[in-house]
């Protein structure tokens, strides 16, 4: 069983940074890809970006390209989500998910865990 806790999300003007991280319980979440997704409210959940076990591969969805950057120390058990030059339209709870998933999905539901995720707001 893996227990994912987000933190990190807050308030910030277009522009600024914020980094989440998404901490893990259980050993088997060393083994496991991570994703980064969001909901906006009247929105679909959505694909942020994912990392596999080892953190040698990344993907993003291209609204995040270029702008954010997933990195996981598993020494430690989490996964950080370093969010550059935020836009307003990046407002959302943003939640991880983890699962034994090879390679790294896009797909919400091919994740087994879920965090009770952290909100991002971004004003203009």
């Amino acid at each position: 069983q893996v227990q994912l806790v987000e933190s990190g999300g807050g308030l910030v003007q277009a522009g600024g940074s914020l980094r989440l991280s998404c901490a893990a319980s259980g050993r088997a979440f060393s083994s496991y890809s991570v994703g980064w997704f969001r909901q906006a409210p009247g929105k679909e959940r959505e694909f942020v970006a994912g990392i596999n076990w080892s953190g040698g591969t990344t993907y993003y969805a291209d609204s995040s390209k270029g702008r954010f950057t997933l990195s996981r120390d598993n020494a430690k058990n989490t996964v950080f989500l370093q969010m550059n030059s935020l836009k307003p339209e990046d407002t959302a709870v943003y939640y991880c998910a983890a699962g034994p998933i090879s390679p790294v999905a896009r797909t919400s539901s091919r994740y087994d865990y879920w965090g009770q995720g952290t909100q991002v707001t971004v004003s203009s």
